[in-house]
């Protein structure tokens, strides 16, 4: 293998006039290397007995759980041997939660904090007394863990998701920073067909850290306009105290088959306190997109293609369904949509502070349509987005697409297959279907979960549905290990200029010369000291101009 690694000129205009030092750092031709590690079946529609499944867990210093509709379970992160399960209901009663016996939980959300050493969780509970149950108030259900062992003790609350008009809160979503927990929902007044507004609540984190947890300090926004701050708010998932309270959305998810050419930003201030506020929101301008899924506008459905073609198979519509990471600053975010007639994946990359867009992109496949993405970043720059994706010759499968940001530009690989479906996916849910006035469609998703290592920033895992039988869904969890090219770096002591790299790039030589169009490239092994995990290489300041570069 020959890779060598460069791209970026950086010129260091403090040296003396006759001396010029060049160094060359990572390049766009160089490319992450995707493998896998654990990879197994965790659950299947038999045992969680619910469509869809929600597909949902994240991974801890020791466990993966596994949060999805109808169960949780939580699998030994070193041997994928499950050590825990159990249903959702049973989840709460342990936490101290009692769901009525004429109710169902729905819509899991998990997510560890390695900063506290802990999970949080939350779903909403849903009337089963009547056809539609979002003609009922509901709930929010938080819960937090007493440790970092999901499959230990954890405290549970309950509170109405709306206690102004008892509306109902639909797709709760959750994000958490160093201030709060947020929850977020898609509000319902009277029935399905009215859709009013989107809601948020921020609960301080310290008070459900606390000995005796509480959520009395919460604070409750209210149902906000569509058209105010946007549809189904994600807030964001920062870890690494880099922003607070930031929260985006779609200005419009749906409602009408016009191109969509704006997202809403906007931020959750004093969140520590019983008296949260709310930012001015932000427009901000990107690329115009089409959502996938206008069939209830009289627009032709587009879903993804199976190899049987004879189900139409839900892939929902542009919503951000998975999660917001904000990583270094920079606010992270995918969701689906539709590019040159199949289903395909638009990325961004958000400054936090500011709440402007530094860039973003779209993800297609010429033979795959792609769907249900979720992403993960670490603080080097290397983003994992995780989806399912099929075609004529392809059954539903599970696939990763790793991509790098580099000198402020991303640019992603081609999608790795982490595990294959084995028939094409039929569950009849009919009565949809013929609302739509549209073939047999099966019901998919509603979302994906991938999530960072919190032992290892190269490792990503991620949680996707595969079919295994023509009416069976299994999910599966994937361990996703990449491995980026490393960067070089460099810096003035006194009269010398000492490169430096990451002592983990094993197996990369640094050569020099004094031509960077030359062939003959000289490697450099003295003057060398390693500290902290870095590599450092001392050479004097001559008038000679010198270029680095890192072979493998």
């Amino acid at each position: 293998m020959h890779i060598v690694i460069f791209s970026t000129v950086r010129v260091f205009p403090k040296l003396a006039f006759s001396t010029l030092l060049l160094l060359l750092v990572a390049s766009a031709q160089a490319q992450l290397t995707v493998t896998i590690g654990q990879n197994f079946q965790s659950s299947t529609i038999n045992s969680a007995g619910s469509i869809p499944a929600d597909a949902n867990g994240a991974i801890g210093p020791h466990h993966y759980i596994e949060f999805i509709n109808g169960t949780v379970a939580v699998y030994n992160r070193t041997n994928a041997v499950r050590v825990q399960r159990k249903t959702n209901v049973k989840f709460w009663a342990d936490a101290g939660v009692l769901v009525s016996s004429d109710s169902t939980t729905t819509d899991p959300r998990v997510i560890y904090d390695p900063a506290s050493q802990r999970w949080f969780a939350t779903q909403v509970d849903a009337s089963t007394a009547v056809a539609d149950p979002t003609t009922q108030a509901n709930d929010f259900l938080v819960a937090v863990s007493t440790t970092d062992n999901p499959a230990g003790t954890w405290h549970g609350f309950s509170f109405q998701s709306d206690p102004d008009t008892g509306a109902f809160a639909d797709f709760p979503t959750m994000g958490i920073d160093s201030d709060a927990v947020y929850i977020s929902g898609d509000f319902f007044q009277d029935g399905e067909s009215n859709p009013i507004g989107s809601g948020l609540v921020s609960i301080p984190k310290a008070d459900l850290l606390a000995s005796t947890p509480t959520i009395d300090n919460r604070t409750w926004f209210g149902i906000s306009d569509y058209t105010v701050h946007g549809q189904v708010l994600q807030p964001a998932i920062c870890v690494d105290g880099s922003t607070h309270g930031n929260i985006i959305s779609l200005s419009d998810i749906g409602s009408t088959s016009d191109p969509i050419s704006n997202l809403v930003a906007f931020a959750v201030q004093n969140a520590t306190t019983a008296t949260a506020t709310l930012s001015p929101v932000s427009f901000l301008d990107v690329a115009p997109f089409s959502i996938p899924d206008n069939a209830d506008l009289g627009e032709p459905l587009l879903t993804p293609t199976q190899p049987d073609g004879t189900h139409a198979l839900m892939a929902n519509d542009a919503r951000f369904a998975g999660c917001v990471r904000a990583v270094n600053g920079v606010l992270y975010a995918v969701h689906s949509t539709e590019y040159n007639g199949k289903i395909a994946i638009r990325w961004y990359r958000i400054n936090a502070t500011t709440q402007t867009l530094i860039e973003s992109g779209t993800i297609a496949d010429p033979n795959l349509d792609l769907f249900f993405p979720s992403i993960a970043v670490n603080s080097s720059g290397v983003v994992v987005i995780c989806c399912n994706g099929c075609s004529t010759s392809t059954y539903i499968s599970s696939f990763a697409i790793a991509g790098l940001t580099r000198n402020g530009v991303t640019s992603f690989q081609s999608p790795v297959l982490l595990a294959s479906g084995t028939i094409s996916y039929h569950d009849d849910f009919e009565q949809l279907a013929d609302i739509l006035e549209i073939p047999p469609l099966s019901r998919w998703g509603d979302y994906s979960a991938t999530s960072p290592d919190p032992n290892d920033p190269n490792r990503f895992w991620t949680i996707q549905m595969i079919p295994i039988d023509v009416d069976v869904w299994a999910t599966q969890v994937t361990e996703v290990i990449v491995s980026a090219p490393p960067q070089l770096s460099v810096a003035l002591s006194n009269n010398n200029a000492v490169v430096s790299w990451p002592a983990a790039a094993t197996g990369f030589a640094l050569q020099s010369t004094s031509n960077v169009g030359a062939t003959n490239w000289s490697t450099v092994t003295q003057n060398r000291s390693t500290n902290n995990g870095t590599i450092f290489y001392t050479t004097p300041l001559g008038s000679v101009p010198a270029f680095f570069r890192l072979k493998l």
